[in-house]
């Protein structure tokens, strides 16, 4: 087993990700909009040419007028098999950042194993918003952006997972379940909270900073980038395609992780050990 998975599920989830990731690349090639690979997708792109060995997941991050472009434009391009979601497109729909997937499937992070929304099988896009020069400023957005993100974790569901001890954990979950269940009695659907998050997101688009970050982090800072450091992006392998990384992915990955390419001990080599999936009827099938 592989963090929860046989190394044949493992082998296919990889497989059909590269196919989203690759008809990803090519949309937005054709939309001429800018994209990078992220986080542990990045490590692996510059690590080990592509997937990090254990890695279920593939996160993309775009700065938000080209996120929002993609939003409008693509669907007409799409082939038929995939889907695109976000909160515009689904009222229901519990995360800030949008997902590019297959048609009839579905990936649960075992996390998520308990929420009542269904995901599909693919890629997670990650839209980028100007952090302020201001430390001030950036304090009061960050803080709106937490508030207005734990709302919605909330209203999906009222378990969280909380180091601390007795009773104060009683009275913690007490006050967590409260929180969902008046949410829910109010009818509050995600997109109106995901709109609330966004506003505050997106609050100082129109600074002059160039430093962008991931507000659906704990820490936008430790995952924020500057233009030049994002772009004029590079075009690297990765399995048996190529994807664009950040112009300097060192200063980034080195920011965010430390010593990225080192491999870690096996102990903390993590993924998301999918409670639920079903690769449905487009998802590729490996080659016996």
């Amino acid at each position: 087993m592989t963090n929860g998975y046989s190394p044949k599920t493992l082998k296919r989830i990889q497989l059909a990700m590269t196919d989203v990731l690759y008809e990803f690349d090519r949309v937005c090639a054709e939309l001429n909009l800018r994209y990078v690979v992220y986080g542990g997708s990045a490590i692996g792109a510059i690590r080990h040419q592509g997937f990090i060995p254990w890695d279920d997941d593939v996160d993309i991050c775009m700065l938000r007028e080209d996120y929002d472009k993609f939003f409008a434009h693509a669907p007409k391009i799409l082939d038929e098999k995939y889907v695109l979601i976000d909160s515009r497109t689904d009222s229901n729909y519990p995360k800030t950042f949008g997902v590019l997937g297959f048609k009839e499937s579905e990936f649960i992070p075992g996390l998520a194993a308990k929420r009542d929304y269904s995901m599909p099988l693919g890629i997670d896009l990650f839209p980028l918003d100007p952090i302020p020069n201001s430390p001030q400023d950036f304090a009061k957005q960050n803080k709106a952006t937490w508030f207005w993100g734990r709302l919605l974790y909330l209203q999906g569901t009222p378990n969280a997972i909380l180091s601390v001890p007795q009773p104060a954990k009683l009275a913690i979950n007490a006050a967590l379940h409260a929180i969902h269940w008046s949410i829910r009695l109010a009818h509050v659907k995600p997109a109106k909270l995901i709109e609330k998050w966004e506003k505050a997101a997106r609050r100082f688009e129109h600074s002059s900073s160039t430093l962008f970050g991931d507000f659906s982090t704990r820490d936008p800072q430790r995952w924020s980038a500057t233009l030049d450091e994002l772009f004029p992006a590079r075009r690297v392998p990765f399995g048996d395609i190529e994807v664009m990384v950040p112009r300097d992915y060192d200063a980034i990955l080195s920011r965010g992780y430390g010593d990225y390419m080192t491999i870690p001990p096996e102990g903390q080599r993590e993924n998301h050990e999918a409670s639920s999936i079903i690769f449905g009827p487009y998802a590729p099938k490996l080659v016996e």
